[in-house]
């Protein structure tokens, strides 16, 4: 099983959540959905990697828009960014991985973002994610906005930290953490190599 580490708000982790569920199927790897608030570390780290810098942001798009290209995948970019309510889509994200419809919500809310423009966290965007996960919105918005919640993420964002996260998307294999969506290919391997010669 592989951890996948991601922040619904990170931009490169469009690319790893519209794509895990085919990786899924042509691996038989299993994935656990981990969300988590990658910009509260960003913040405490002194590292909001595009903010204020638009060539940097210029080529985050551009290479966004290469690699889905390469994944058969159309952005329409440049997507909203940065998110107003991060917050928010990471707390549902909690909730739902807690009830096993994270993959659903999280896919649905960074394809309308990436592909129509709606800011994940916001609504439209996430009353349809949720709904499209098979989900009432109203009661889950509610859950999401109360203390438990934010504690719950919180406590989430604190475990990432704890395991040395600093980024989104983040594959963890047996402790082992492969940061960004172009190492994938090298969580796999590692983790395949693991159930061949498992150690001593």
């Amino acid at each position: 099983m592989i951890d996948f580490w991601f922040s619904i708000g990170s931009t490169y982790t469009y690319l790893s959540v519209m794509r895990l569920a085919e990786i899924q199927a042509e691996t038989s790897i299993e994935f656990r959905w981990r969300p988590f608030n990658v910009r509260s570390i960003m913040i405490e780290m002194d590292n909001v990697p595009f903010a204020k810098k638009p060539v940097k942001a210029a080529y985050m798009w551009r290479d966004i828009e290469r690699r889905a290209a390469m994944h058969r995948m159309v952005p329409k970019l440049p997507a909203p960014y940065p998110l107003a309510e991060l917050d928010r889509a990471n707390r549902v994200a909690i909730i739902a991985a807690r009830e096993g419809w994270c993959e659903a919500y999280a896919r649905e809310s960074y394809r309308r973002w990436f592909e129509m423009g709606e800011p994940a966290g916001s609504e439209p965007n996430i009353s349809a994610s949720i709904e499209k996960a098979g989900q009432k919105p109203e009661p889950v918005l509610r859950q999401a906005d109360s203390d438990a919640a934010k504690a719950d993420l919180a406590a989430a964002t604190e475990q990432a930290k704890a395991l040395g996260i600093f980024g989104s998307p983040n594959f963890v294999v047996d402790g082992e953490l492969f940061w960004g969506d172009d190492r994938l290919d090298d969580a796999i391997r590692w983790d395949r190599q693991i159930e061949s010669s498992p150690p001593d």
